[in-house]
């Protein structure tokens, strides 16, 4: 079962080094990522979303509709309108899918932020958190919400405020994210 953790950052720029960070981390098999997703609210007060899971599938859905149109198109000599039209047709069936973190939920968190906020979403199967928390902490935040226990989420508050945390508790909440 994966963990949802939401997290403000008082910077705009802040949110996508933490996300960058975590895809670092994935890269080392520090933490394995079901999705993220980043929320920036401008100084004018305009929200902008970018999301990991649906984008990729967006992108694998439009190959994978180019592929069947262009196969379909051959039979009817006409693979190039058929290709594209399987394309077009398999990005715009992907764009209507909800996966991964609610859009809903990442909507009203990102109104809800202050001009020249951000926040990061990322839903996490698995972690080592005695080495994910101290980097993590180095960007600072508020956990917004999370499906952590209250224990775990104390903690989590606590590595985000503060350089070091006690070994008790990283082998607490490492324990609790397998």
């Amino acid at each position: 079962m994966s963990t949802l953790i939401a997290i403000i950052y008082d910077k705009a720029d802040t949110a996508e080094k933490a996300l960058t960070e975590l895809g670092q981390m994935q890269k080392m098999q520090l933490i394995q990522l079901e999705d993220a997703a980043v929320v920036v609210k401008n100084e004018k007060g305009k929200v902008k979303v970018t999301q990991t899971l649906e984008k990729a599938v967006t992108g694998q859905s439009a190959v994978w509709g180019g592929f069947w149109g262009l196969l379909i198109g051959l039979l009817f000599l006409a693979p190039i309108f058929w290709g594209l039209f399987g394309a077009l047709m398999g990005a715009l069936f992907s764009k209507g899918a909800d996966l991964g973190i609610d859009n809903q939920f990442i909507k009203d968190v990102g109104d809800g932020l202050d001009p020249g906020e951000s926040a990061l979403f990322v839903l996490v199967i698995e972690a080592t958190a005695d080495k994910v928390l101290p980097e993590m902490a180095k960007f600072g935040g508020t956990v917004y919400q999370t499906s952590l226990s209250k224990e775990d989420e104390q903690t989590l508050k606590q590595a985000l405020e503060h350089d070091q945390i006690s070994d008790a508790a990283m082998e607490s909440l490492d324990e609790d994210l397998k």
